[in-house]
């Protein structure tokens, strides 16, 4: 591994667990590092926003940034703890593949799923990813972003399949349309194949953080069978949200 990166992160961990800010002597006596390296380093963190230098100019600490990237993976073990028998239920009720999903910018990341036990299925992995805008989870979410946000996704809409949602105006209306009902659909819009179905996560605050969904063939997912999974997924949504702290049916739309 790269040796500055470890020393960078040797300087973070040092101040994260110090409970008074530190000086650079401190600093490099306590690692055995040479001042002008822990000068350099200490610079590149600071316009980082990792470590915020004291008024005086003499001391450095940890700066919220390391509790806002610890936060963010905290809520995804969370999800994956608080969703577990929520989507294990969803399976059962339903016979197939559930997904659990989070955004990365405009992409969907996979945090966990329940596969179906039905030898023809929807095939993802965990960690993977996918246009949000092309699958359910993924709509599910983008839905609950601000007007302007929204109207700038849909100037940069990417074609997946001779299905997916390009127009801008389309796009904004199948949006309005998520809004309305509690849940998005994507109808061989990522894979021509495959259909799926979904409703957005919130937490306390009434953000959207997360997405709830079922995948596979899209001969398992015709309008009305689509009808008898939607309340469904909403209410898994829905108990996983309150475990989080959520209260609302449906997120906060800002």
């Amino acid at each position: 591994m790269n040796n500055t990166l470890l020393k960078g992160l040797e300087i973070v961990e040092l101040l994260a667990h110090s409970d008074r800010p530190l000086t650079l002597t401190e600093m490099a006596t306590t690692l055995n590092l040479a001042k002008s390296n822990v000068h350099r380093l200490l610079q590149a963190l600071t316009e980082r926003h990792y470590v915020i230098r004291q008024e005086d100019g003499n001391a450095y600490a940890a700066s919220i940034k390391l509790w806002e990237l610890g936060s963010a993976v905290l809520s995804k073990l969370d999800l994956k703890l608080h969703g577990q028998d929520v989507m294990e239920e969803l399976l059962q009720r339903t016979g197939e593949t559930v997904h659990l999903s989070v955004l990365d910018g405009d992409d969907v990341v996979y945090v966990h799923k329940i596969e179906s036990p039905n030898p023809v299925r929807a095939y993802t992995q965990i960690g993977g990813r996918a246009r949000a805008h092309c699958v359910a989870t993924g709509k599910a979410m983008l839905a609950y972003r601000t007007p302007s946000a929204l109207e700038h996704l849909a100037q940069s809409l990417v074609s997946r399949t001779a299905l997916t949602i390009t127009d801008p105006a389309r796009f904004l209306h199948e949006m309005a349309r998520i809004r309305a009902q509690g849940y998005g659909v994507n109808r061989g819009e990522w894979n021509i194949n495959v259909a799926g179905i979904a409703a957005p996560i919130v937490d306390a605050r009434g953000n959207t953080i997360a997405a709830v969904g079922l995948s596979g063939p899209k001969e398992r997912f015709k309008p009305a069978q689509l009808k008898k999974f939607a309340p469904l997924v909403i209410e898994a949504a829905q108990k996983i949200s309150i475990r989080l702290g959520g209260r609302r049916p449906l997120p906060i739309w800002r």
